[in-house]
């Protein structure tokens, strides 16, 4: 087979063939390609409409909306709730601060402490326990908003500021010993 054309263009008509059946084939799983997604397609399509015609799926979809706005109230009401709770701990003492310390520097022991109780106003009470050799003396005082009407000793304002920054001063109750 002679082609004047080709062989004025320089092309061979055997490059021409190969270059055809090539496309043929990449066409031909291209074909095969977009069938399969048109076949998962409608196996959705059907599976989504299967016994279902126009009035019945207007009203799932309308049991769906209802569905949503129960969530939605639902919702808003564990919201309430939650703020509810968070505003009712606090009350709640929520901070410790603990010092031990010697109080009459006689014992050689540090068996005296100051345990500061306080909530999340950073109010609460300071519970001082002094150790003798007479007696052990306890001693409470009254903490508003992080301040006692009532003269606190030195250790009665470390233990107090303890509790108020425990978060910044990295205090730990579970590795305190």
């Amino acid at each position: 087979m002679k082609s004047k054309i080709l062989e004025q263009v320089g092309i061979d008509p055997g490059i021409i063939i190969i270059v055809m059946l090539v496309l043929i084939v990449v066409l031909f799983f291209w074909i095969i390609s977009v069938h399969m997604k048109y076949s998962r397609l409608r196996l959705s399509y059907v599976s989504f409409m299967k016994g279902k015609d126009g009035k019945t799926l207007e009203e799932s979809i309308i049991d769906k909306f209802d569905e949503l706005e129960e969530l939605s109230a639902e919702t808003m009401k564990n919201r309430a709730e939650i703020r509810q709770i968070q505003e009712s701990m606090l009350s709640n003492f929520q901070k410790v601060g603990i010092l031990k310390y010697d109080a009459f520097h006689e014992m050689g022991g540090k068996l005296s402490f100051v345990l500061t109780l306080l909530d999340g106003n950073n109010s609460g009470y300071i519970i001082n326990s002094m150790h003798s050799r007479e007696g052990c003396y306890n001693y409470i005082k009254e903490i508003v908003k992080g301040e006692s009407y009532i003269e606190l000793s030195e250790e009665e304002m470390e233990s107090l500021e303890k509790a108020i920054y425990q978060d910044t001063l990295g205090f730990d109750l579970e590795n305190m010993k």
